[in-house]
């Protein structure tokens, strides 16, 4: 995606060719910066600090964190140190665990001189893949927006709700949720984005919108519990989510809140998307609720607040009694039942055991 005119992934390679840079969000929408990883430690501390976060991209960023530890110590028993360490970063998004897999399981046969370049390459081509796929999910998804355009009278809006950040910089490029409304956007489609904030950490707006906003989309910022009511009147057309990880039998764990937009949506006949790569299905798992682990973040994502003063300062604050104590559930996991579809890189696909398999069936087999 674009940023002030320039072109620009989520992660990539430094100049020097061995570094490996990265977007660091904690600063949008602020500032815009960038930051080198050097070592697998940083690769770490990145996905942990939440510097680069959206399951997508945490597996291209551990990829490359591989990729370091082989740099600077390409034995089996670094190997195996990496991997542990960086599997240890978040607990939710399944992406990791796969990208991390593909790279142990491939790099443990290689001789250990080998293994720096294959590292690096291997990298680079789980980007590209995931490219490939985010334009594949926009495609599918932009097919659903061109029928829902259809029945609008002349000049009104397809309005989209989401919730979280799925989009660019959840990803490499393009996104998964925000994909489709990207590729309609430049087709011409009138769109129009209900972008929730995502309380604690405000993914929606300090992300969402500033993708958004720099891509031209159209855009309304809503508190998170706004969602509800806009459904009761007849504003919102669809819903389209992101997942960090997917069942077997199609539930989808994704932000906190996301699980009380499909209730509203289904209460309300509003059909309630997620948008997801086949990375992150699960194949091991089949009830959401009860075997997919939540991350419990810190409470002081919640009782904190930080945004930027009237002379330019961004600066934390605290917004709550000092002696409260905070809960800081991450995610939490919506139902199959909820789901009106799922929408792949290999197409739209209902959200059961069955129509995954057969979608996925080299996957589901593995």
């Amino acid at each position: 995606m674009k940023i002030n005119g320039t072109h620009y992934r989520t992660i990539w390679l430094a100049e020097d060719g061995w570094g490996v840079e990265i977007i660091d969000q904690t600063k949008l929408p602020y500032a815009f910066e960038t930051v080198t990883l050097w070592s697998m430690e940083e690769a770490g501390v990145a996905i942990k600090d939440m510097l680069v976060r959206g399951a997508p991209l945490i597996g291209a960023t551990a990829a490359y964190g591989m990729a370091l530890a082989m740099r600077e110590d390409p034995s089996d028993m670094n190997l195996g140190k990496a991997y542990d360490h960086l599997l240890a970063t978040r607990p939710t998004a399944v992406n990791l665990r796969w990208a991390l897999d593909r790279m142990r399981g491939k790099l443990r046969y290689l001789a250990p001189k080998e293994r720096e370049d294959f590292a690096y390459r291997e990298a680079a081509l789980i980007c590209d893949e995931d490219v490939m796929i985010s334009e594949g999910i926009g495609r599918s998804g932009l097919e659903i927006i061109r029928e829902i355009a259809k029945t609008k009278k002349d000049g009104e809006p397809v309005n989209i709700l989401t919730h979280c950040n799925a989009g660019w910089l959840a990803t490499v490029d393009w996104g998964t949720a925000t994909a489709p409304v990207y590729m309609a956007h430049e087709e011409g489609i009138n769109v129009h984005v209900w972008v929730d904030e995502t309380r604690p950490r405000n993914q929606g707006a300090s992300l969402t919108a500033y993708e958004l906003g720099h891509h031209g989309v159209p855009h309304t910022l809503i508190v998170d519990n706004a969602g509800g009511h806009l459904m009761q009147h007849g504003q919102v057309d669809m819903c389209i989510v992101g997942t960090d990880r997917t069942t077997a039998k199609g539930d989808v764990c994704n932000k906190i809140g996301t699980y009380l937009k499909a209730l509203a949506a289904h209460d309300n006949d509003v059909p309630f998307y997620v948008a997801l790569p086949s990375t992150t299905i699960d194949w091991t798992v089949m009830d959401g609720v009860k075997e997919i682990p939540i991350e419990e973040r810190g409470g002081e994502e919640v009782t904190h607040l930080t945004g930027k003063t009237a002379d330019g300062r961004v600066e934390t604050i605290l917004i709550t009694p000092e002696t409260t104590q905070a809960g800081n559930p991450a995610f939490d996991v919506t139902p199959a039942k909820y789901v009106t579809a799922l929408i792949t890189e290999r197409g739209v696909v209902k959200a059961d055991e069955a129509a995954l398999a057969e979608a996925f069936p080299d996957l589901a087999a593995a």
